[in-house]
């Protein structure tokens, strides 16, 4: 069937569902999105479940806009709310995303925006024609926010094609009639690094992920073979978090022809933004920049946001649903629905079984699943974390014998994730008096990272809200944190004498200030390097967490010898991976029980030693590929 011939069955159907008053102007597909343009939109939403009805009949996402000629002009709209909403909302900002029709209006207590079961957000609609969205105004800005809704603003007619021309491709017609279902491992098989996956079947290609090796970022996954050239014959990117071992060569794919979308929760989508854009800086340091920053405007222009628990189709016989990882702000479970009830797969990406300071554990409760692709960082028969309460206790006495040593406390950190767990974990130690008030400096992207997540609360576990909203702490801008923002700051920050503690970005220490914090402190014996987080093979972290005393850094292009007095420890149960324990539980607590499970995303014998553990204790088939494998499922 022709999409044209589709588009107006569809009206067909959307017009005889729909109340008569309701004035419909236009219909067309925007992506995975059915785009319903209406005249009278405040009349459509005043009409009880119509639409979530309406989606449910036709299995499509779809999205009200009014009819352009409706809306009133932004600057005029704004003055018109303000009037509307009364001045105890203490509105911040507006945001109007003109691609779907919205004001988005930040302010400190959106429940008054809202009104009485949305009283006031109806009579905005009604009087500006755009449809409004309340979001609570975040406790810290973010650049990376704001720069990237002007960008995709101003780039909104280049969009509404690209989406135009993806709603296309999504809604074409199948073609054949052979039904298999196969992945092929392009890397993060056998290895932590460079994770990528082609998921195919007879009408899609989808890949999964595409991420940097951190240990050799020359080293990129197989994206020459048959099976994924023409890029341009790829349908989808889906990233399921926005660790750069996930998504740093996402704009590569750009830069040798891929078109299609990228799918992904938003803050993977702003966090992704974020991280690239270091990489190439600290790339370019080095000389070896694979992609230039507007190839990542290039992709984002591309990209596509699911939340957790929306049902989108991303080919014509696939659709994508997002679940809650619990690695990192916006991480995803990605579980794909193949055909007319097929098949199901799940691919964990970077997973945490269990409830941690900033997410709840990740899903378990998948309406069908026939096959697991699941990481084995931590898989090994051996592999046992303490529990995050020994972690915590650990890290504070790690702290507590350096500080009265007269020493600093030097914290590599990856900037999402581990940083706000660790700054959570921080802030409450001195509060309640465990830990003495010393600084505790963030340098990097620490402080940006954390700012989108004050962004997404809706994202963090009920816990951590509650503990932000109704008993007015926030731990994120607790005043014992201090903003490392220039390299003068962080000369000034090595230079004082007296104990500190610092958080500094990369947490591999393969780069950014940690480097410089590490250079000048190791060789004092009064300071301590913690390790928090995952060290890969071949970094300079796992040397020294190894125990090297002399290590090679690289300074000004040259390299020079360091001598490690300071002392090095290691707090493990930060991590967030799971531990060998959190891996078999989460395979025994799934609802629906798998036919396979493929294990990946951790060194070789961790890999074999997970799938055979799994195999022998609920006798589900097994498998490790390597890379280059292909495995057919159905």
């Amino acid at each position: 069937m022709s999409i044209d011939k589709l588009l107006r069955e569809l009206r067909e159907k959307i017009e005889q569902a729909v109340p008569k008053n309701i004035k419909i102007k236009n219909i067309e597909f925007e992506g995975p999105m059915l785009i319903i343009y209406v005249q009278n939109p405040q009349e459509l939403a005043e009409s009880g479940d119509v639409v979530k009805k309406l989606a449910k009949d036709l299995r499509k996402r779809i999205i009200i806009r009014p009819d352009p000629k409706s809306l009133k002009p932004p600057q005029e709209a704004m003055e018109i709310i303000k009037k509307i909403v009364p001045e105890d909302a203490q509105i911040t900002n507006f945001f109007f995303d003109e691609e779907n029709g919205e004001v988005i209006i930040e302010a400190e207590k959106p429940g008054i925006v809202i009104g009485k079961q949305g009283v006031t957000l109806r009579e905005i609609m009604k009087a500006v024609g755009w449809s409004p969205r309340v979001v609570r105004t975040p406790s810290i800005r973010s650049k990376t926010i704001e720069n990237i809704r002007q960008f995709l603003l101003a780039s909104r007619d280049e969009r509404k094609e690209i989406m135009k021309r993806i709603g296309v491709r999504i809604h074409r017609g199948i073609i054949h009639e052979d039904k298999w279902v196969r992945v092929t491992f392009l890397g993060g098989s056998r290895e932590v690094g460079r994770s990528c996956y082609l998921l195919q079947t007879p009408e899609s290609r989808i890949l999964i992920d595409c991420g940097v090796n951190v240990s050799n970022i020359s080293q990129p996954p197989y994206l020459y073979i048959p099976e994924v050239q023409p890029l341009d014959s790829i349908d989808a990117v889906v990233i399921t978090h926005a660790h750069l071992d996930h998504c740093g060569l996402v704009p590569l794919l750009y830069k040798y022809g891929y078109k299609g979308p990228i799918y992904l929760t938003p803050p993977t989508r702003d966090l992704m933004v974020l991280l690239q854009l270091d990489f190439i800086e600290v790339a370019g340091r080095e000389g070896s920049v694979p992609y230039e920053s507007a190839t990542i405007r290039e992709a984002l222009r591309h990209t596509i946001t699911l939340d957790y628990g929306v049902v989108t189709d991303i080919a014509p016989d696939i659709r994508l649903t997002f679940y809650n990882a619990g690695h990192i702000l916006g991480s995803a479970i990605a579980h794909f629905h193949i055909g007319e009830g097929l098949y199901n797969i799940a691919f964990t990406g970077d997973f945490k079984f269990e409830k941690t300071r900033l997410f709840d554990r990740a899903e378990t409760r998948f309406p069908r699943l026939e096959a697991l692709i699941m990481e084995a960082t931590y898989g090994g028969s051996e592999d046992f974390q303490p529990s995050r309460k020994e972690a915590e206790e650990k890290l504070i006495q790690v702290i507590t014998d350096t500080i009265n040593r007269g020493g600093k406390v030097l914290i590599p950190t990856f900037a999402v994730g581990r940083s706000q767990e660790v700054m959570i974990v921080l802030e409450e130690a001195i509060r309640s008096e465990k830990l003495p008030e010393v600084p505790v400096y963030l340098d990097g992207m620490i402080y940006e990272a954390t700012a989108i997540h004050t962004a997404y609360p809706e994202y963090l576990n009920a816990s951590l809200r509650d503990l932000i909203f109704h008993h007015g702490i926030n731990p994120f801008i607790s005043d014992s944190f201090v903003r490392v923002d220039s390299p003068s700051k962080r000369s000034e920050v090595i230079e004082d004498t007296s104990p500190s503690i610092i958080l500094a970005t990369s947490g591999m220490l393969n780069g950014g200030p940690v480097m410089e914090y590490f250079r000048t402190l190791a060789p004092d014996e009064r300071n301590t390097i913690v390790f928090v987080g995952y060290q890969a093979e071949g970094t300079l972290g796992r040397r020294i967490q190894k125990g090297w005393k002399e290590v090679p850094f690289p300074v000004n292009g040259k390299r020079e010898v360091i001598t490690v007095n300071m002392s090095v420890e290691t707090v493990d149960g930060f991590s967030g991976h799971s531990d060998r324990r959190q891996l078999m539980n989460y395979v025994r607590s799934l609802t629906s029980k798998p036919d396979k499970v493929i294990t990946i995303h951790g060194d070789e014998n961790k890999c074999i030693e997970l799938a055979s553990g799994i195999y022998k204790t609920y006798r589900i088939e097994t498998r490790a590929p390597m890379n280059l494998e292909t495995v057919r499922f159905v």
